[in-house]
């Protein structure tokens, strides 16, 4: 017993060490905010307040917001052509940030997938495959095109990408009900339950701080961002019984075959239809670690 409150102790006693050189405080709250071309005021008590919350909670997930502004730097320059290419506002890339943290592999409890967190049924409406051996979900090109089909539809039917967004999180029918028995338009002033409610403003707090982190206390040296990873794409139309060996035949081992291509979800490739498939290899020289390499997609952050 005494051990265990000698622990205890000590636990608390660095706790308040480390935390005495901080400085613990509130953060400035914007008038107002821009998201996909649109001007949202914050003047109003509760849009103040919902949008510091969200800002107030980034700001003190420490370990969280490091490795967004990091995964950003590798996986914006992915998605913001795909976006543009597709109509989509260049904005909606915050959205990815919310849904998955940029974590190539996340999975939440009610099996949404990839970073864009796409259930089942949603990938396979927008034209991804998602089987036992391969989920398109966890593909970054692909399921960012399924993810604009989405956010295209929405906007066809709302006019307007705030509500468009929220949509994503609450579903259309969902909004479309919503605006019909409260009488509004807008999702933000729509009674909802707390995640979709708080959605649109997870988004916009996330966009001011990785546009600006240092307005939040967030400072990252240059070479501690992750640098992108040049890679060639390999066409298989054929079937791979081992991709172990496989990926050993392409110059890397299984782990890496698996980090570049987190869609390929078991030990082999059946492929009974013959589809094409494009395979990321490595550049084995890119995956030694070199600040020269390093090139800050967000200006702001060098």
């Amino acid at each position: 017993m005494q051990r265990k409150l000698l622990i205890l102790s000590l636990f608390v006693f660095i706790t308040l060490c480390i935390f005495a050189g901080q400085n613990v405080g509130s953060f400035p709250i914007p008038a107002k905010v821009q998201f996909a071309g649109q001007t949202i005021m914050l003047d109003r008590y509760d849009m103040r307040e919902r949008f510091d919350r969200e800002q107030t909670q980034i700001a003190y997930t420490h370990s969280t917001s490091i490795l967004i502004l990091k995964r950003a730097n590798r996986y914006f320059p992915i998605i913001e052509p795909i976006l543009k290419a597709n109509g989509i506002p260049d904005d909606f890339k915050y959205l990815a940030v919310i849904e998955s943290n940029l974590d190539t592999r996340a999975l939440s409890p009610a099996t949404a997938a990839g970073l864009w967190q796409l259930m089942p049924a949603t990938a396979k409406e927008f034209g991804l495959e998602v089987t036992d051996e391969v989920d398109e979900r966890y593909h970054i090109e692909k399921a960012t095109e399924a993810a604009c089909k989405y956010l295209k539809s929405a906007f066809n039917r709302y006019r307007n990408w705030t509500t468009a967004a929220v949509s994503y999180n609450a579903g259309m029918g969902k909004i479309s009900s919503e605006q019909q028995k409260q009488y509004v338009q807008e999702a933000y002033d729509m009674h909802l339950v707390s995640e979709s409610s708080r959605y649109l403003f997870r988004i916009l707090a996330m966009k001011q701080f990785i546009e600006n982190p240092y307005r939040l206390g967030y400072r990252i040296e240059r070479d501690h961002y992750y640098q992108h990873i040049n890679t060639t794409k390999v066409t298989v139309n054929d079937s791979i019984g081992d991709l172990a060996k496989w990926a050993q035949e392409q110059g890397i081992n299984y782990a890496q075959l698996k980090e570049f291509n987190v869609w390929l979800r078991d030990r082999k490739l059946s492929n009974p239809k013959r589809k094409e498939y494009l395979i990321d290899i490595p550049d084995t020289g890119d995956m030694i670690f070199k600040s020269s390499k390093i090139k800050i997609h967000n200006p702001v952050n060098e």
